[in-house]
């Protein structure tokens, strides 16, 4: 398999993952320090799921571009 259609595999199972089952991430932010003590906060994210429409599409022409060298 050509290195461009793997991307493109690649990317549309990926976005497929991020529209049908979602994706989050943590990310920690200090919020109060005095000394030795720190207090911090722990906020879940999740990555919009346009954004995995726009990674799926984004795989879908660059199997279409691999297909298209072939011909």
């Amino acid at each position: 398999m050509r290195p461009v259609a793997l991307a493109g595999v690649v990317l549309v199972i990926l976005g497929g993952f991020v529209l049908l089952r979602g994706l989050s991430y943590t990310t920690q932010k200090s919020v109060f320090t005095v000394g030795d003590f720190n207090a911090s906060v722990e906020e879940h994210r999740m990555v919009p799921p346009w954004i995995g429409g726009v990674v799926a599409a984004a795989g879908l022409v660059l199997l279409v571009a691999a297909g298209r060298k072939r011909s």
